[in-house]
Parts: C-alpha cells; sequence; structure tokens
C-alpha cells in the first residue's frame, strides 16, 4: 500500500473548498492525503524545512524553496481586486507612515512583498518597525493604538469596517496600476522527488477537486464553515468568489508571467534571492 502524501493548506475557505473532494476521500482515482491545516507563515516555515509532500505556500517564499518543490500550476491563489490592504485608524495620505509602525502577518508572506514594493515608491524614508502579528489581531492592534497601522489580507477585505478602520492603500490596485497583471498570493507546491508523473498526476487531482467543489458545492459546505474561523457565511462567499477563480484552475502563461514579474521585482530590490530564467518552466508541463 501506497503512503498517503502530507498535504498542508490553510484553513481559509478558498483552501477548504478547493482541496475538500481530495481531503475528504470523495476522488475514486486521487492519491491518498494526509492534511495539515496550518495558516500560511507555518506552511511557509514547512516548506522551507522540506518536511511535506504537497503544501500551499506564499510567493514570497518560492525562491528559497525551488531546488526541492516545484510549483504546480493550479491550486493557488492569483487574482484581480484581491490585494491586501494597509488599514489605519485615521484616515490619511500614505506619505504619513513614514516611521510607522506597522503589523504584519508575516515577512514571508506575498503580502508583505507587496507592501514592500508599494512603500518603496509610496513612503519616502520608508516605514519604522515591523510587528509580526496573526491576521486576526491585525485590526484590533489598529483599532487600539497598538501600531500605526496593518497590512491585513483574507476576509478582512470585507470586514475592517466593522472596527472603525480605514484604508489607506490597496496593494492589488497598486501592483495592478503598476503592471498591468494578476495578483500573486500564494502558490501550491510539491516535492520535486516525487517525479514528474506524480506531479502530473497532483495537478489532475486538484483540478478534480475543483471542478467537484464547483459543480456541487454543497457538498463542502460545513466543511468549509467549520474551518472559516468563525466567519459568516456571507463572508465566506464573498471570500470563495474572490479567490477562487480562472487563475486556481489554470496558472497559465499570464499567471505564470505575473509571478516572475513579482519575484523579479522583489529582487532588484533585495527582498528576495534571484531566481534562474529557467526555474519555473517546467510548471506549465504538469
Amino acid at each position: 500500500m501506497t503512503a498517503p502524501l502530507t498535504l498542508a493548506h490553510s484553513p481559509c475557505p478558498n483552501d477548504t473548498f478547493v482541496f475538500h473532494a481530495w481531503t475528504e476521500g470523495l476522488l475514486p482515482d486521487a492519491p491518498g492525503t494526509r492534511l495539515t491545516l496550518a495558516d500560511i507563515d507555518i506552511t511557509n516555515g514547512l516548506a522551507e524545512r522540506g518536511e511535506l509532500d504537497v503544501l500551499k505556500v506564499s510567493y514570497g517564499v518560492l525562491p528559497r524553496i525551488l531546488t526541492d518543490y516545484a510549483l504546480l500550476p493550479c491550486g493557488g491563489a492569483l487574482g484581480h481586486g484581491c490585494g491586501p490592504l494597509v488599514l489605519v485608524a485615521e484616515p490619511g495620505e500614505p506619505a504619513a507612515l513614514a516611521g510607522a509602525r506597522v503589523a504584519v502577518p508575516s515577512t514571508t508572506s506575498t503580502a508583505y512583498l507587496l507592501f514592500r514594493l508599494w512603500a518603496a515608491d509610496a513612503i519616502p524614508g520608508g516605514v519604522g518597525e515591523i510587528v509580526v502579528l496573526p491576521f486576526h489581531e491585525i485590526m484590533p492592534a489598529v483599532r487600539d493604538g497598538a501600531v500605526d497601522a496593518g497590512l491585513v489580507i483574507h476576509e478582512a477585505r470585507f470586514t475592517y469596517g466593522r472596527y472603525g478602520l480605514h484604508r489607506t492603500a490597496d496593494m492589488g490596485e497598486e501592483w495592478e496600476k503598476r503592471t498591468g497583471l494578476p495578483i500573486p498570493l500564494g502558490a501550491i507546491v510539491a516535492r520535486r522527488s516525487l517525479g514528474e508523473p506524480v506531479l502530473r498526476r497532483l495537478t489532475d487531482t486538484i483540478r478534480a477537486s475543483l471542478r467537484a467543489a464547483r459543480e456541487n458545492p454543497d457538498a463542502s459546505r460545513a466543511h468549509v464553515l467549520r474551518h472559516a474561523q468563525e466567519m459568516e457565511p456571507d463572508v465566506v462567499d464573498q471570500h470563495i468568489g474572490l479567490y477562487v477563480n480562472e487563475f486556481t484552475a489554470v496558472l497559465g502563461q499570464d499567471g505564470l508571467y505575473a509571478v516572475r514579474t513579482l519575484l523579479d521585482r522583489s529582487a532588484d530590490l533585495g527582498l528576495l534571492p534571484r531566481v534562474a530564467d529557467d526555474a519555473l518552466d517546467a510548471t506549465l508541463r504538469l
């Protein structure tokens, strides 16, 4: 009997929606899997240590793991109008954040890369202290004055008004304005040592799981809501509608070009190691 593959993804609705059919054994031809649910900063660390077979990670960690992991051409999060937000307690111009104390969910996240790329142009002199907090603690910290601003992800796009906060910048809007490209957020990677036949089977499996979720969304409803960290059902639906899109099924040339652009621009600023020109070429063959 073949050992099940180890898989880690976040408890966010887009991931539990996409992977439900596979992880719950609803795809008869799919490889077996043993699932770990963890926030993205934890899965990034697992990938950097090479601990699991298949993971959802930030594109920001990709250059550090490409020796051991291949980028799969599906299952991840790219899109338009889905970028992280910079929130403040009082409205103001971005330049007012010079020297500010800013809470972020992770310094290995794609959100943080997008923030640094934006801040390099928008905040003369740069921000001050970066404070890493779990993403669900960031908005209360901004509201209560523990930090001057917060970089938020996920469903915070839909809920920040409840905390009386104001959006000072949308990292997705800024990225799209500068590049015209979709916003790369999260990637699915698999251990290269599994071999290309298995990597292609994983690609087929993830796409089959996504098709099953789209064809029968009620089948995954209880599973998604159970792990949605107390999100209201309408927020869960908005979350899935925003982050599960055409790039989830097929990364494609446009998606891969957006990823490459993010990595190259980040390397230009010294935020990431530079990725070799051919390091991602195999992705679209899987």
